[in-house]
């Protein structure tokens, strides 16, 4: 009986749902930010680049 209801406090016990859940918006907005740098080391390289070429 005691392991019985051990294992069912377990399954019930939600507390540490929150971390999770901040966990995954924090990796999903450090994939964003990544995409992002991704996008702009190109644009930038570039602008650098017509710099350099003009002087």
């Amino acid at each position: 009986m005691r392991n019985i209801r051990l294992l069912a406090n377990l399954l019930n016990d939600d507390s540490g749902q929150d971390l999770i859940e901040y966990a995954l918006v924090a990796a999903v907005l450090a994939l964003a930010a990544v995409g992002a740098m991704s996008s702009l080391t190109n644009k930038i390289d570039n602008e650098f680049n017509k710099v350099g070429n003009s002087l």
